[in-house]
């Protein structure tokens, strides 16, 4: 064998090694970007009803069935936090999610229940459904 065929024969090894490593990287990418965890977002009862005003939102109420029952968001739809993960199939996947309760504290697990089956366009009304009566903002009772 001469040095010019040992030559072509060095340069598609190089060749081959690269583009094994090019295919290596870019599935590690893949994988990475696949197993990214989403966040919920926090909002503030005004940002709520800007979601509501302008945006196709699932308003996801958590609260007990007699709080809902005292008060709560218009169109909201009621499954109590103690029966999410049982009752994600009423959830759409599709639409943006607007997670609350009456405080705030049972919407941050609701959201995370959302989170870990999947679901990424998640907001948790941070201050709950009393900061949004107190603002004045709409709500039946």
């Amino acid at each position: 064998m001469n040095c010019e065929q040992k030559t072509i024969i060095v340069l598609f090894c190089v060749l081959g090694t690269l583009t094994l490593a090019g295919c290596v990287q870019q599935e590690a990418d893949n994988t990475t970007a696949q197993t990214e965890k989403c966040e919920y977002s926090d909002v503030s009862a005004a940002e709520a009803f800007h979601l509501i005003e302008t945006g196709d939102i699932f308003i996801l109420d958590v609260h007990t069935q007699s709080e809902y029952d005292n008060g709560h968001l218009e169109n909201s739809y009621l499954i109590p936090v103690s029966e999410l993960e049982y009752r994600l199939d009423e959830v759409p996947s599709d639409t943006a999610i607007l997670v609350y309760c009456r405080s705030g504290r049972w919407s941050v697990t609701a959201s995370n229940i959302l989170l870990d089956a999947g679901y990424c366009d998640v907001y948790n009304m941070e201050a709950g459904f009393n900061e949004w009566r107190s603002e004045g903002y709409p709500y039946e009772e």
